[in-house]
């Protein structure tokens, strides 16, 4: 007997041919509208959410630009994903995964079209980019010897990372902030010890590095402004536990007395909590909850410099780089891990008054401070630096770099279309799509420069068949340019990343046959 029907009222499925084509377009589509910001000369995005507030985020970054989009298109999905999982492993090339993986689909298109199965265009593929893979890694260049070889590389890199973003005009100037920043990890990837503070006011070109820790935060009335050899106390604690605080609770006395007794009472026990405190014998203070007026009184009777509703992150950071520990009970003084710096002073950038921690036991903490025209600009900012200390801190551990510009998209694309011709059957076909999806990287970068795209590519061709070439595509002068004269670097890792990622992500959705959607959950009414 055949079944009518499988799947609920609801549930759709699509099969075959038409599921192939709903995720070729759905990933281009994707590709398609980041491409715009891709290069020295791409185009920001203004993202408006509909929410409260209406918020507003300027941004090029494809990672931040994709993770606000609520999709519905599978496949579309999986570029996202691949997007993101690129900002977290190494920072930059967000765009650049995407844009490739939308060209190599878009190549799969054409070429499903003159009935070549997915299987065979997979295993094109494969081989293609194991070849690209092969000529990257004998193309890249490792100055780790060399320090001041190296230094120069990540300063280059950090430049030709920002070159795309809002701080492109200062590159210069956060190239060195961000290289100063990285090279006091001393090989570390964790960034935690390099804190960003935003500050609006002044212009990009006043931001700086600051050694040591600053907390966003005021000193209160009648405590020290300045400690020297500071032992400091994190805690996470309410400082009102014992105050009668239920909704409702009714206290009846006979007398005026009575009710002066309980505040009494009250302030008993805070002051004894506060003497817990003062005796792990620490001379600051540091709470994420409010501390109020009378333990604050108390402190600064004790000389401890208190400083109430530091944010979460704020203290996990400070605790992480005074090498203390955050507390939140105080019987046992023993059990508690003190934070050490040398020196605790009030500072002031543009009008606000911040805390600085110098000194401290994490020798590698800076922080960088953000000066900008408004808020948007500066999260933008931001969201740039960050990308430039991600790709920094993964080139330390990871020295090797390559050109940029487009040229190692040009050296693969001309070895796999080598390998295109040695190769007999319909896998030919892949390998040569593959070279010409390389190459739309390139073509992109000209295009959004308002750039001849097709006169270019054909010069940087011809120019990449001579021996041993530099060559890529200068959106300043509009032309073709020398990568090491110009110093346009890139890491090794961030262009291994968006190879491999684009062509697991494009395999992954060529290999659809069918797409089934759920029924939607049917509400019960009867509630």
């Amino acid at each position: 007997m055949a079944i009518d029907r499988l799947l609920k009222d609801e549930a759709t499925e699509e099969k075959g041919e038409r599921a192939r084509m709903s995720s070729f377009v759905g990933g281009m589509a994707i590709a398609d509208l980041v491409k715009t910001t891709l290069g020295p000369k791409g185009m920001d995005k203004i993202l408006q959410s509909t929410g409260r507030g209406q918020n507003v985020t300027v941004t090029n970054d494809g990672a931040t630009i994709l993770k606000s989009l609520h999709i519905d298109n599978p496949a579309a999905k999986v570029l996202v994903d691949i997007s993101k999982v690129q900002d977290d492993e190494v920072g930059d090339g967000t765009t650049s995964v995407v844009v490739l993986a939308g060209e190599l689909l878009r190549e799969a298109e054409k070429l499903t079209m003159t009935k070549i199965h997915p299987m065979t265009i997979i295993a094109g593929y494969r081989m293609a980019s194991e070849c690209a893979r092969d000529v990257l890694l004998q193309k890249a260049m490792d100055n780790k010897m060399d320090n001041e070889k190296f230094k120069s590389d990540l300063t280059n890199i950090a430049m030709t990372t920002l070159c795309s973003k809002i701080l492109s005009q200062d590159k210069e100037h956060f190239a060195k902030l961000a290289v100063d920043a990285v090279l006091r990890l001393k090989g570390s990837t964790n960034l935690e010890s390099i804190q960003i503070i935003k500050k609006p006011g002044g212009s990009l070109m006043d931001s700086f590095l600051d050694d040591g820790f600053i907390l966003d935060k005021k000193i209160g009335v009648g405590q020290p402004r300045r400690i020297d050899n500071a032992n400091i106390l994190v805690a996470n604690t309410a400082m009102d536990t014992d105050k009668v605080k239920i909704y409702g609770a009714r206290v009846r006395v006979d007398s005026m007395s009575k009710v002066a007794q309980i505040d009494a009472a009250e302030k008993d026990k805070m002051k004894e909590k506060v003497q817990k405190i003062i005796s792990h014998g620490i001379n600051c203070f540091v709470n994420r909850q409010l501390i109020y007026n009378y333990p604050e009184e108390l402190f600064a009777d004790a000389g401890i410099l208190a400083i109430e509703h530091a944010d979460f992150d704020g203290i996990e950071r400070l605790a992480l780089v005074t090498g203390g520990e955050i507390a939140s009970t105080f019987d046992n003084p023993e059990s508690v891990k003190l934070g050490h710096c040398k020196l605790i002073e009030e500072i002031m950038i543009g009008e606000d008054k911040l805390i600085r921690f110098s000194g401290v036991k994490m020798g590698q903490a800076c922080t960088i401070v953000l000066r900008g025209a408004s808020v948007h600009m500066l999260d933008e900012a931001e969201r740039s630096l960050h990308d430039a200390l991600c790709v920094l801190s993964q080139t330390m551990n990871d020295s090797r770099i390559v050109y940029g510009g487009g040229w190692p998209e040009m050296v693969m694309a001309k070895e796999v279309d080598a390998l295109a011709r040695k190769t007999p059957g319909k896998k030919s076909h892949a390998i040569e799509a593959f070279s010409r999806a390389l190459q739309s990287i390139p073509i992109t970068i000209a295009d959004n420069a308002g750039l001849d795209s097709a006169e270019l590519i054909s010069q940087l061709r011809a120019e990449h068949h001579k021996e041993k070439t530099t060559s890529g595509i200068d959106v300043i002068t509009g032309g073709v340019g020398d990568m090491e004269k110009l110093g346009i670097c890139e890491s090794f890792k961030v262009k291994q990343a968006v190879l491999l990622s684009a062509t697991e992500a494009a395999e992954m959705i060529l290999r659809v046959g069918e797409i089934i959607t759920c029924a939607p959950r049917q509400r019960d009414d009867t509630m």
